[in-house]
């Protein structure tokens, strides 16, 4: 049997599963406090004297926006989501164990004492389990303090106490927009309960007297808008709250550069501002339950269930009905919507799954065992990948319940008196367990030790031994016992709507189990799998029955009519795998249906707004300049990772994916701006600038020498008949009607450069198509953008005369995601 993997674990990651346990952390914090004053009496030994940004800033910074997700996950909670505000937390821990490095968040953290770090990590398990996972918001009140005072303590330990100051003002800032959060997947009532949290919070702090004296304009705008958002929240204004959340944070950034004793210090805990937003977009894309990618992956597990019956079949001699199975995979994955998915997340994995499939039958057709094997693995692998791609953080959820298939399967195998292939079945779900297959293991063993331990060492491990001794009574106590602590995970770290995705997939799995012993000859037990897959829907299955009903009442009722029909073949002694191609039909529909109608992905598009905001605000930020003037590099990649997490929102990508790959963009910004790129820890260094998603939007042009090319020109034609001003990310007037003939400038007025581009497809039929640089398809222009060409920069305007009456509309090549479109209407 293979090591365990835990054996292999080092000593800080069982400190993290310790803390996710519910450790207890910091007993308080005045004596917190004190230790801090006294490391910060210290802060000139350990950091730059005042009015210098170093390296540590930029550290401190990054903390920054720890301490913002501790209060996402608050939030969440408070708005009646503690099951996303555990996520949350989950995800900050992961993203802070993987934060090595000489200048990584976790091991500065480490650095600065064992409060601060044991504190953290010790504040962020009870956050999770002894407050949001047990439905006590006092405790996990009381959590979440403790683990921002964790941090903040350690800020005052390597900066300045005016910069500490200043991201003390900015953490604020961060958490005042929770309260939109909050407005967004609750009743609104819940934003004033932020806004009143901050504002205890902000009063109690050092930065209150520091914005004060520094910026009363700042402080003043800061408290009006936290009034703001309770007086809205008390009338019922959603967007008065969101509103005003965006002033309270565009006032705590302004103090924040008034406080700070450096305008790099702000400019670092800024971005990490920025940062923050980003990971409240991933926060309420994933509340209420998962997006449509969810639904595509779980269909993805039903094919992996699929393929191995086939191979199943196969080693049994029915060659027909194995090659028959794998073809029918294969033509129902051609129709799919999960078909399109999978070609988008991963083309590799895409390829290799249909080149894998039609191996499989060949395989199958040839007899050839060898080769079946290679390519059920092939399959496999690449199904594995697809899925991962899809659903990142919800893929665990989906391996358990494919685990749940397969030691069912196993049993099945035993049952028939296949011992030693039972045996091997459950092997290999060990192995994958143990190499963290789809994340797993970690996620099984962060959600619960206890949980961890009873599956794999008690459970999983015995059913191997029962299987192998012929040991009935064995294992069926250990059978169950998987099934059972599998379940129960489930149920921990899911929702209803992503349990019931596991558990549609399940249930299909099981019809062909039992279309698989029919074909086999064993109908006794066919029958007994179809009623026990029944009464498993009927007692509840981990919620899944009352999400159907609740999502579709005529599919909930075609699909127990389909399981009986199922059942009924089996006692007649029909075939039952047309019934059970019905059933899986039933059970793939569901899980769209309740991923649709159950709240997932309910609130994408309010995650697309945050960013979409998000992107305005950068491009007319303070920062924007600091940024770019430090380092072009930094400053291309950050607004390509935006840019990219703004098409994932807007297109159904992979939003976790997203956010991270921003996360690290910002932080990767954040060293830029005090002049230290070379010390980003390893790990969160993006090879030549250009992101990991880089090339998803049109956010850069790729270099930096711009050209304008044919009509752009300096200054603006004195025959122009028409201006329009290019600001940050406007045209103003962005609708403009006019006379045919008419000359219209578009005039560099603010922000980055910009492009003026026609939709080749919204402009007047028999219009000649046009756009900055000249060109003569739209294709041809985001190209010719990529390339430095078309821009429009200061003191330069384009020109183009209008001849064909009709609406035309265009937009900005880099500012698009931001909003900037514009239309001509030519009479």
């Amino acid at each position: 049997m293979a090591p365990r993997r835990r054996d292999l674990l080092s000593a800080s990651a069982a400190m993290l599963t310790a803390g996710l346990a519910g450790c207890s952390g910091l007993q308080g914090s005045d004596e917190t406090a004190a230790e801090t004053q006294s490391a910060a009496e210290t802060t000139t030994e350990t950091s730059a004297s005042a009015g210098t940004a170093t390296t540590n800033t930029a550290v401190a910074a990054e903390w920054s926006a720890y301490r913002a997700r501790v209060w996402d996950a608050l939030a969440l909670g408070v708005a009646g989501e503690p099951g996303s505000g555990s996520r949350v937390v989950q995800n900050t821990f992961a993203r802070f164990e993987g934060a090595n490095g000489e200048y990584g968040a976790h091991e500065m953290l480490e650095a600065t004492g064992e409060k601060n770090y044991a504190g953290f990590e010790g504040a962020l398990g009870s956050l999770r389990s002894d407050g949001l996972a047990a439905g006590d918001l006092d405790r996990a009140r009381e959590a979440a303090s403790r683990a921002d005072s964790a941090l903040a303590n350690a800020q005052r330990t390597i900066v300045d106490g005016a910069t500490a100051d200043a991201l003390d003002l900015q953490v604020l800032g961060a958490a005042a927009q929770n309260a939109a959060m909050a407005a967004a997947v609750a009743d609104v009532g819940a934003a004033g309960t932020v806004a009143e949290n901050v504002r205890s919070r902000f009063e109690d702090s050092a930065a209150y007297e520091a914005v004060e004296e520094a910026s009363g304009d700042a402080y003043e705008r800061f408290e009006a808008a936290l009034e703001g958002i309770v007086s809205a929240a008390q009338s019922g204004d959603v967007e008065a709250v969101r509103t005003e959340s965006g002033n309270a944070l565009t006032a705590a950034l302004d103090g924040s550069y008034a406080v700070a004793a450096a305008e790099a210090g702000a400019g670092t805990g800024h971005i990490a501002a920025l940062q923050a937003r980003g990971w409240d977009a991933a926060a309420l894309a994933g509340a209420g339950g998962p997006p449509t990618a969810y639904a595509h992956a779980a269909a993805l597990t039903v094919y992996r269930a699929r393929v191995h019956d086939s191979a199943w079949l196969a080693a049994q001699g029915a060659t027909d009905r194995a090659a028959t199975m794998a073809g029918d995979v294969f033509a129902h994955f051609e129709g799919a919507r999960a078909h399109e998915a999978l070609e988008a997340a991963d083309g590799d994995a895409y390829e290799g799954f249909e080149s894998g499939l039609s191996a499989l039958r060949t395989a199958i057709e040839a007899e050839n065992a060898s080769d079946v094997d290679d390519a059920l693995g092939t399959v496999d692998s690449n199904l594995v990948a697809g899925i991962g791609a899809l659903v990142g953080e919800n893929a665990p959820l989906l391996e358990s319940g494919f685990f749940r298939i397969r030691v069912a399967d196993a049993r099945e195998r035993y049952r028939q008196g296949e011992t030693e292939v039972a045996a091997s079945i459950a092997e290999d779900l060990f192995e994958r367990f143990e190499r963290n297959e789809l994340d797993v293991h970690e996620t099984v063993e962060s959600t619960s030790e206890e949980l961890y331990t009873r599956f794999e060492e008690e459970h999983l491990s015995g059913l191997i031994d029962a299987f192998r001794n012929g040991d009935d009574d064995a294992v069926a106590t250990h059978y169950d016992g998987v099934q059972s602590t599998l379940s129960e995970f489930e149920s921990a770290a899911g929702s209803a709507t992503t349990v019931s995705g596991v558990e549609a997939g399940y249930m299909a799995g099981r019809a062909f189990d039992a279309a698989a012993l029919d074909a086999l000859g064993n109908d006794t037990r066919a029958e007994a799998i179809g009623q026990a897959a029944f009464q498993h829907f009927e007692a509840g299955a981990g919620g899944y029955h009352e999400a159907l009903e609740a999502a579709d009442e005529s599919l909930y009722e075609s699909f127990e009519g389909e399981l009986e029909a199922v059942i009924t073949a089996t006692g007649a002694g029909e075939d039952v795998y047309p019934p059970a191609k019905q059933f899986n039909g039933e059970a793939v529909a569901s899980m769209y249906a309740i991923v649709g109608g159950g709240g997932g992905g309910s609130h994408t598009d309010a995650a697309s707004t945050v960013m979409h905001d998000t992107f305005a605000h950068f491009e007319e930020a303070r920062v924007h300049e600091m940024l770019e003037d430090a380092d072009r590099n930094a400053y291309e990649t950050f607004e390509a990772e935006l840019d990219a997490y703004l098409t994932a929102l807007d297109e159904d990508g992979d939003v976790g994916a997203a956010a991270d790959n921003f996360a690290s963009a910002s932080q990767y910004a954040q060293f830029a701006l005090v002049d230290g790129v070379e010390d980003v820890p390893v790990d969160l260094q993006l090879a030549g600038g250009s992101g990991s998603s880089g090339e998803s939007g049109h956010g850069g042009h790729g270099g930096s020498d711009l050209q304008g090319g044919p009509n752009v020109v300096e200054g603006v034609p004195e025959d122009a008949d028409h201006v329009v001003d290019m600001t940050a990310v406007a045209y103003e007037p962005a609708e403009l009607t006019i006379s045919a003939g008419d000359k219209v400038a578009w005039k560099y007025a603010a922000g980055e450069a910009h492009s003026v581009t026609a939709y080749e497809d919204k402009i007047p039929e028999g219009a000649s198509y046009w756009a900055s640089g000249g060109f003569e398809s739209q294709s041809a222009a985001e190209t010719g953008w990529d390339e430095g060409k078309g821009a429009v920069q200061s003191g330069h305007s384009y020109v183009h005369t209008f001849e064909t009456t009709g609406t035309h509309e265009y937009f900005c090549i880099p500012h698009e995601a931001a909003g900037m479109v514009g239309t001509v209407v030519v009479e």
